[in-house]
């Protein structure tokens, strides 16, 4: 059941809306992660929102039949589409949203979690397609 859960479109594209409505908040609706006192940790959460964002995706795709050849191509996309998108939103946070700022060590836990979920996708289900 969970499995044909996640094959639908419905649960990355609210995940993916997710993210945006998440990285648009304002510095001041986000709660004081210091008081947490675990080092790092928005840095974790960028490695799981974008690892999450492209292991929904790939995972809808592969629910869809398609031969591992087109896979490997669409999950590359998928790939670019969320290292792209993470890099634009920091740019976007630091023009545009106010209390926020540019950090690269967001972009580089975007494309660190977007690039362990590529490639998990790409063992476990490409693996099971051949």
């Amino acid at each position: 059941m969970v499995k044909k859960l996640f094959g639908y479109i419905l649960v990355p594209l609210i995940w993916t809306v997710l993210i945006q409505v998440l990285l648009c908040l304002p510095g001041s609706s986000l709660p004081d992660i210091d008081k947490f006192s675990i080092p790092n940790l928005d840095k974790f959460v960028h490695v799981f929102l974008f690892g999450a964002f492209v292991a929904l995706w790939c995972y809808y795709f592969y629910r869809k039949g398609k031969s591992p050849q087109i896979l490997k191509t669409i999950f590359f996309g998928v790939y670019l589409i969320a290292a792209f998108n993470g890099v634009l939103m920091e740019y976007i946070q630091l023009y545009y949203i106010p209390g926020r700022s540019f950090d690269k060590g967001d972009i580089i836990a975007d494309i660190v979690g977007a690039s362990l979920a590529y490639g998990l996708s790409n063992i476990k289900l490409l693996k099971t397609s051949l």
